[in-house]
């Protein structure tokens, strides 16, 4: 693997920010011998360092850039914003950013989820859900229903209430005497399928019995729930596990039939990326919370918002400040960033971005098809723009995500595999050339890749 130049600019910046930045997701030990990328600036998927090299934007900036860096209809709506009103609080003013926000989120689902309370990032939004949920049925006369139900190799955050309900066990370590009892449900993955049917059927098989290990689980225990939490479509940190929408429908069944609520964490798969606006949209449900952020401002600005139902909105109603919800942040519903969010949703309202990524989608699929048959490859698979592999077991080195990675900048990505899972989630600026370029230079990351699997003996760091 790389280590740290001694000269040029990229150099430069990577030492003055291994001595001054602690940075996330990384052992700082090993950030000396594969320093970070110094980007100095970005346009439409490319990424440029200080040293005028560049890089496709293979991971959409952990899943937030949707229309590309610096995208000229979103910065244009956020500097007339910044003239305007760039921030107030959101604790007895309102401001018509916040409200046009919520009013176009509610549209979408139907007026079905009625009401938004706004924070910063996804694992902010994931603590308002579960705290309502505890505190609607506190306010219902049912104190007991405060333990939550999460799937096996979830991931909804850091923070103490998000990682209590995250199966990533080198995130919960060493803060396990920190967080809550929680239960726990089989996943719905695909790959778990038995032997026998292949493509959906297999994946409605997988979906069905993970959907009676939460019946038998709520059966059980659901006086004392207060909510299942999950992921729609695709447990992304886990590996991009897809499964099939049945178990959506399955879960929101469930959770009528037992008297408890369902919270779609939708942060990283809202905004288009499973080929709906809205994951939930595929199963035809609605759940009773849905928490967004990422993708919601465009990569932009950091937002995130839960959406819940007016029937819990109603259960806070009272003279009594203590049933009201008491939850803030400074910068709850920032004006600039709803402002960013509101181009977004223009975006989707103007340009049919859902039917052009499902044509573009196509076409990477055909440029990717000979690389999904290596011999390497196993379960290959896609959810609208959300592409996945993995890499055979016995066929990958013990940092092979981390190889992969530096390898893949030099074939101008920046992607970061998830243990021996390779993805794409790009922005929505694909086409045909860029399709056929992307596929050939992930082709030769790999490649290059499986030269280097026993380069290093040491534990692979887990990427996202």
């Amino acid at each position: 693997m790389p280590s740290m130049p001694s000269s040029g600019a990229n150099a430069q910046w990577q030492r003055r920010s291994l001595a001054s930045v602690w940075h996330p997701c990384t052992q700082m030990q090993r950030a000396a011998q594969v320093p970070p990328l110094p980007i100095a600036r970005a346009q439409g998927p490319w990424l440029y360092d200080q040293e005028g090299r560049r890089y496709f934007d293979a991971i959409s900036s952990w899943w937030v850039n949707l229309f590309g860096h610096a995208d000229p209809a979103i910065a244009a709506a956020i500097k007339q914003q910044l003239d305007e009103l760039p921030h107030v609080m959101l604790a007895g003013c309102t401001h018509a950013p916040a409200i046009e926000l919520a009013e176009r989120l509610s549209a979408l689902t139907g007026g079905e989820l009625g009401h938004a309370f706004y924070a910063s990032d996804g694992a902010s939004a994931v603590e308002i859900a579960l705290k309502m949920s505890v505190h609607y049925w506190r306010n219902h006369g049912q104190p007991d229903k405060r333990r939550f139900v999460c799937l096996r190799q979830s991931y909804h955050g850091e923070t103490l209430g998000a990682l209590s309900v995250t199966d990533v066990p080198i995130f919960r370590q060493a803060y396990a005497p920190l967080l809550q009892d929680v239960l726990w449900a089989a996943s719905p993955d695909a790959r778990q399928a038995p032997a026998g049917p292949e493509g959906q059927a297999a994946a409605e098989v997988a979906a069905e019995a993970a959907a009676a290990d939460l019946h038998a689980l709520l059966a059980q225990h659901h006086r004392e729930v207060a909510a299942v939490i999950v992921e729609p479509l695709v447990q992304c940190a886990a590996g991009m596990a897809m499964h099939h929408p049945h178990y959506l429908r399955r879960a929101r069944s469930l959770c009528d039939q037992f008297g408890v609520h369902l919270i779609a964490d939708e942060i990283a798969v809202g905004c288009g990326r499973t080929g709906r606006f809205l994951a939930s949209e595929h199963a035809g449900i609605w759940p009773d919370f849905l928490c967004l952020s990422k993708g919601i401002t465009g990569g932009f600005l950091p937002l995130s918002l839960v959406l819940c139902r007016d029937e819990v909105y109603r259960a806070f109603l009272s003279e009594d400040v203590a049933w009201g919800f008491l939850h803030s942040h400074s910068y709850t519903g920032n004006a600039l960033a709803c402002r960013a969010a509101l181009a977004v949703l223009d975006r989707f309202a103007q340009a049919d971005v859902l039917t052009r990524n499902d044509i573009e989608a196509e076409r990477l699929d055909a440029a990717l098809a000979p690389l999904m048959r290596h011999p390497v490859v196993e379960h290959p698979r896609r959810c609208g723009m959300i592409w996945a592999f993995d890499v055979r077991a016995d066929a990958v080195g013990s940092r092979f995500a981390e190889t992969f990675h530096h390898i893949g900048r030099r074939h101008e990505l920046l992607i970061r595999p998830i243990g021996r899972t390779v993805y794409l989630m790009p922005p929505y600026l694909l086409d045909e050339a860029l399709s056929r370029w992307l596929a050939q230079a992930l082709t030769a990351t790999l490649t290059e890749t499986l030269h280097h699997r026993d380069a290093d003996r040491a534990h692979p760091p887990a990427f996202a």
